[in-house]
């Protein structure tokens, strides 16, 4: 009986082994960012072009110099990592996640300052200016909902430097 007692506990305590790494990882969902531009030019806006916020009225967002390019547009609710990659050879970039509550609503932005307004916004996560090259992360828990990732530095949200993830 002390025998079978330890054969069950020895399987159990295997089986707990193998499964809680594959628990973990599961747990937590990464999200691969690189951050773009079109090179020096990126920030010079053709003349008659609109900014290209989201949802503000006349953008072309098809014509943007600038953006952020997601591995995933759709993660589960819980802890989502952000590894973030400035994927240029000229500007420093940064990222900036909130969430959103209508898709088809401007974020509140300060045009005179050509940036997000992020204490209205409601930001919940920031990775820091990053050089050329540079890369950085953040670890956020999420709730369902739809979030808006962004690059907060003057003009480059409105030269179209933002995507939006749906966290189910």
């Amino acid at each position: 009986m002390q025998v079978a007692r330890h054969r069950t506990r020895a399987l159990i305590a295997a089986l707990v082994a193998l499964l809680l790494p594959t628990l973990a990882a599961e747990a937590q969902t990464v999200v691969k960012v690189a951050l773009w531009d079109k090179g020096p030019e990126a920030m010079e806006m053709p003349d008659g072009m609109l900014p290209m916020g989201m949802a503000m009225p006349g953008a072309m967002i098809d014509m943007a110099t600038m953006g952020i390019t997601v591995d995933k547009a759709e993660v589960p609710a819980g802890e989502v990592t952000f590894q973030v990659l400035n994927d240029t050879q000229e500007f420093y970039h940064s990222l900036g996640i909130a969430p959103v509550a209508d898709p088809a609503k401007e974020l509140p932005y300060l045009a005179d300052r050509m940036m997000i307004d992020e204490a209205a916004a409601g930001r919940v996560a920031f990775v820091k200016e990053l050089r050329p090259h540079d890369a950085g992360a953040v670890t956020v828990k999420l709730l369902p909902g739809t979030y808006i990732l962004y690059c907060n530095i003057a003009g480059h949200y409105a030269m179209g430097m933002w995507t939006l993830i749906t966290v189910i």
